[in-house]
């Protein structure tokens, strides 16, 4: 189980969580190791430009909503280079990105879940 495993099993179960993630796919928006606030979403609300904690072909992946298909019950993951990871369900978006660093993320509000810590 890799370090955002983890992570998502937290969120699933109600947690809002605090962590530093490794990478730089998401660059400028998350550089490697900043300070990142992920929280219990309703995947329902989300929409494209969001950033998720979502599972895609077995991989966990905090990255961009680039489309959403309501009536499916889905919605694309992608990083913020250009590259799709794919299409996930609901089930299988965790949590949204509320703040990175000291800044909250864009139109988070309504979007997440009550959280138990």
């Amino acid at each position: 189980m890799g370090a955002l495993d983890a992570v998502a099993a937290r969120v699933a179960a109600g947690a809002t969580v605090v962590f530093r993630p490794t990478g730089n796919s998401m660059v400028p928006l998350i550089r490697s190791r900043d300070r990142v606030t992920v929280a219990p979403v309703d995947p329902a609300a989300v929409q494209p430009g969001d950033i998720v904690l979502a599972r895609v072909a077995g991989t966990v992946y905090l990255h961009l909503v680039s489309a959403v298909d309501l009536p499916n019950g889905r919605v694309q993951i992608s990083n913020n280079r250009g590259r799709v990871n794919g299409w996930t369900s609901h089930a299988r978006v965790y949590g949204i990105c509320t703040r990175v660093e000291d800044a909250d993320r864009p139109r988070t509000e309504g979007k997440v879940k009550p959280s138990e810590s």
